[in-house]
């Protein structure tokens, strides 16, 4: 595993997405679920601005990261971006990403490294920075470069701050 220890720092505009989301906690990981359903239909989408997929994770706004734990419920998103909600295939849903500030990591290594790759983040880095969280979405863009459960795979992570 390997983490970039200095993100890029990147204001997004508004992004329009389309897929499928769960609720789930840590503990009760729905993930595998949420992107084997995705990956079956996700050529039903006919508009992708892409060929990313982006895995998002919208967490209760009142809650501070703090607060979190394996048992805190929040909504997981497996999405592609697209121009407009026109073409939306039967029983998948779209979300309206507004954007704003993000610092973004990029993640080498396997899935069950991530945890270490979030506790810099949210440990070392945002303490150290000019930064804090901010209360937004959360999200990872999984591009050519990833490989699931591949220890060369690399995908971004964007964390959502404010000064």
């Amino acid at each position: 595993m390997e983490i970039n220890i200095e993100p890029r720092i990147e204001e997004v505009s508004e992004k329009k997405l389309i897929g499928n989301r769960l609720v789930m906690s840590l503990s009760e990981d729905r993930t595998k679920e949420l992107w084997q359903g995705f990956m079956t239909r996700r050529n039903e989408i006919s508009n992708a601005i892409t060929s990313d997929f982006i895995s998002m994770q919208v967490y209760d706004s009142r809650m501070s990261f703090y607060e979190f734990k394996e048992t805190t419920i929040f909504e997981k998103w497996a999405v592609v971006e697209v121009k407009n909600f026109l073409s939306m295939p039967k029983g998948m849903r779209s979300y309206t990403l507004f954007g704003g500030l993000y610092a973004v990591f990029i993640h080498k290594g396997l899935p069950s490294d991530f945890p270490k790759t979030a506790q810099y983040i949210h440990e070392v880095w945002l303490p150290q920075s000019d930064y804090e969280l901010d209360h937004r979405e959360h999200f990872e863009v999984l591009g050519q470069k990833y490989k699931n459960n591949d220890p060369s795979s690399e995908e971004e992570i964007w964390v959502p701050i404010k000064r």
